[in-house]
């Protein structure tokens, strides 16, 4: 019996066919991408001098003339991370002086977001940590947006577990935000004898909106805020001392309210309740200046704001919509123009890419 040949065409489908598959694996675990090179930022003369012993894989000392900022770190953010990053590092008077903690998933790419932020930032100090969702998975309850259940949303509440325990102080700030100012002013902010973290409080804002009926029915559960002036507060910018933190136990504490959220739901947003819970009639005051929140809009239709009334030293884009999505959209919010300056996005057909 003659035994005939595939067809040159079998064979043409089959290649394709393998080439697209490796294709759509590769950039599923890559990022799509590319990103300019920041300028190098210096310090100005008067700085302090830093012994920092550091580089991107040990952080053996610790010194006070150093800011340290704890960001999370993932592709669907990578953008705003990016901007952000070059924010405050052109508004700062002591650049070099400053150190990033970086806190991605466990189930993400680590490396490929270090190459990404080394090609950008090459004189950047900095580390990346790989927090594992299993830590907090089974805590979280759904809210109002899937957006917010993300387990890295929840990365926040272990900064004190996840950074060396010699970064004693760190300033924490969201992906979806640039600084205009010098952060060193605002990691500079005074915790008082016993404040574990400091932020804007917004004490107009409709408190009972953040907790359910059934929270404010229980006995019990609506006394957790009794002698205290329990105001809303903003947890995408916050400054942590972590050493009181890991005295006092804090993690476990917001834990401990999720726990409880599991078996009867007493809120709706995300993460941010279980820091009202604990926090919140409880922090150092910070100016409002530095978060000029809520630019994305509301949760529900992301609807374009306006800014607070006062200056300004951090503009943030909290909400359903980021300043990257409507540029690209060619929709954008008047204040998105603000943004734009900050975004290293390469164009999609630059001569470099």
């Amino acid at each position: 019996m003659v035994r005939r040949k595939p067809p040159l065409s079998s064979f043409l489908l089959l290649l394709f066919s393998t080439i697209a598959i490796a294709t759509a694996t590769t950039a599923a675990t890559s990022i799509s991408q590319r990103f300019k090179e920041a300028p190098k930022f210096y310090n100005a003369a008067d700085c302090p001098h830093t012994d920092i012993d550091y580089d991107t894989d040990t952080l053996t000392t610790y010194d006070d003339s150093a800011v340290h900022v704890a960001m999370t770190l993932d592709v669907t953010y990578i953008r705003g991370s990016m901007a952000a990053i070059l924010s405050v590092l052109q508004h700062s008077s002591c650049p070099q002086n400053i150190i990033f903690h970086f806190v991605t998933s466990a189930s993400s790419d680590a490396s490929l977001l270090r190459a990404t932020i080394v090609t950008s930032f090459p004189y950047l100090k900095f580390k990346i940590y790989r927090f594992d969702d299993s830590f907090v998975a089974g805590l979280i309850s759904t809210s109002i947006r899937s957006a917010l259940d993300c387990p890295l949303n929840y990365a926040r509440s272990y900064l004190a577990n996840i950074l060396p325990p010699n970064v004693r102080k760190v300033v924490y700030l969201d992906s979806d935000l640039v600084v205009v100012d010098d952060i060193a002013k605002l990691a500079a902010t005074p915790l008082g004898y016993d404040s574990v973290l400091a932020a804007p409080e917004y004490c107009n804002a409709n408190f009972t909106f953040y907790f359910t009926p059934s929270f404010w029915s229980n006995p019990s559960l609506s006394l957790t805020f009794a002698n205290r002036k329990a105001c809303y507060f903003n947890t995408g910018v916050m400054v942590i001392d972590l050493d009181r933190w890991r005295a006092g136990g804090y993690t476990t504490k917001i834990e401990e309210w999720m726990e409880l959220q599991k078996r009867m739901r007493i809120y709706e947003l995300g993460s941010l309740p279980p820091f009202l819970l604990v926090f919140a009639g409880k922090i150092a005051p910070v100016d409002h200046r530095w978060n000029q929140h809520g630019l994305g809009g509301d949760n529900f239709r992301g609807l374009c704001r306006d800014l607070h009334p006062g200056p300004v030293s951090l503009l943030h884009w909290s909400g359903k919509g980021k300043p990257w999505v409507r540029l690209d959209a060619e929709r954008p919010c008047p204040l998105d123009v603000l943004w734009a300056p900050y975004d290293l996005l390469k164009p999609p057909f630059s001569f470099d890419s």
